[in-house]
């Protein structure tokens, strides 16, 4: 039985001689045609008119929806299902988004272009092609440049093309045929023993997943990181007799590069004796605003007046604009954000000493411009 013809194919010994028979097979009109060489030659890609290649859409596409659906996820779990406020950022805060779906949008784009690539046009599985262990492919694969032809080409005449080839400087120009078996092989994704391959690969990956992740790493030596000789956070020690491994510090001493606060429980010292180290300058009350509304703001609202941002999640704190608190010293003020005050916790954790001191000042400024005298004014 007569295979039929995939094409011809003719070797040439340097780039330069490729480059010249490329030009000329262009300049004939031939389209179906292909280039081989060991290594990439520049200038090629114009030589042969390619035309864009159309994955690039399918890079579009599927970049476009990693985009959409990571900000679609974020914005619903951020909007709607789980809302919350964090450092006094707005619901929808989309420079957190951006990460994320720059990552979702490479991954998409990158993952299923491929395998788009390797489905659709490479036929995936069927995995065989006609140049495929033939002498060319061998020479081209090493040290020789060639190109082929392929019978499907509008103008592929045999004789023709053997002519035009030999003309141009080729070499063991020759016909390359079709295997049948191959050419009726089609795509066959769903073949049962295809599938079949991909499933027992799958088990096989999983199982082996499996041991490593929760047996060998349970083993010496990488169990050795995890069974030390400590005692871990909230874990029982017998070394104590009421069994509890957590120990209180030891009464009267400091931790190494930390001031105790010396007003802990005692507001009216705090006010007597506390006094404002910083000045009263730009630099101090740009940080003193920033801290405010990363952290005071989402409670007492962004000027103060108690109107929080919160929508009712939270009860509202006084207003900073009552009698009592404009008549309270800077001290005092340092002492509820120190120490805390009724329902509002400590922030000593979340906001250093020469930030809540910057705070202060920017509350005494908000309070001036509340109750802003006729000086002020003019």
């Amino acid at each position: 039985m007569k295979k039929p013809l995939y094409g011809l194919t003719a070797l040439f010994d340097t780039p330069d001689a490729l480059m010249h028979a490329v030009e000329e097979t262009a300049k004939a009109g031939y389209t179906r045609y292909d280039v081989h060489a060991p290594y990439p030659l520049h200038g090629m890609d114009r030589a042969m008119r390619l035309k864009p290649s159309p994955l690039g859409y399918f890079a579009l596409v599927f970049g476009l929806l990693g985009a959409v659906s990571a900000v679609g996820l974020m914005t619903w779990i951020t909007l709607v299902d789980y809302p919350l406020v964090i450092g006094g950022k707005p619901f929808w805060s989309w420079p957190a988004f951006v990460p994320v779906a720059f990552e979702i949008t490479v991954l998409l784009a990158s993952v299923l272009t491929v395998v788009s690539m390797i489905v659709i046009y490479f036929k995936f599985p069927n995995n065989s092609h006609p140049l495929h262990d033939t002498p060319f492919l061998k020479r081209v694969s090493s040290d020789g440049f060639g190109i082929s032809i392929e019978a499907v080409d509008p103008l592929f005449d045999e004789a023709r093309v053997r002519g035009m080839l030999e003309s141009v400087g080729g070499k063991d120009v020759g016909p390359v045929y079709f295997d049948v078996e191959d050419l009726n092989h089609g795509q066959k994704v769903f073949d049962l023993k295809f599938v079949g391959l991909l499933a027992g690969v799958g088990m096989v990956v999983s199982i082996i997943t499996y041991l490593g992740l929760n047996v060998m790493l349970y083993m010496e030596p990488f169990s050795w990181m995890m069974e030390q000789e400590k005692l871990k956070p909230q874990a029982a020690s017998a070394l104590f007799s009421d069994g509890i491994g957590m120990r209180p510090p030891v009464e009267g001493t400091v931790a190494r590069g930390f001031l105790p606060y010396p007003y802990k429980g005692r507001p009216e010292d705090a006010g007597k004796y506390l006094v404002n180290p910083l000045p009263v300058t730009k630099p101090v009350l740009d940080l003193g605003r920033e801290k405010y509304m990363t952290f005071c703001s989402p409670c007492h609202g962004n000027f103060g007046r108690g109107d929080s941002r919160l929508a009712g999640q939270f009860p509202n704190p006084p207003t900073l604009h009552s009698d009592k608190v404009r008549d309270w010293p800077d001290g005092s003020i340092y002492h509820v954000m120190t120490d805390g005050q009724n329902v509002m916790p400590s922030y000593a954790a979340q906001v250093s000493r020469d930030e809540r001191w910057a705070i202060v000042h920017y509350i005494r400024v908000l309070q001036r411009a509340h109750h802003a005298k006729e000086s002020d004014l003019q």
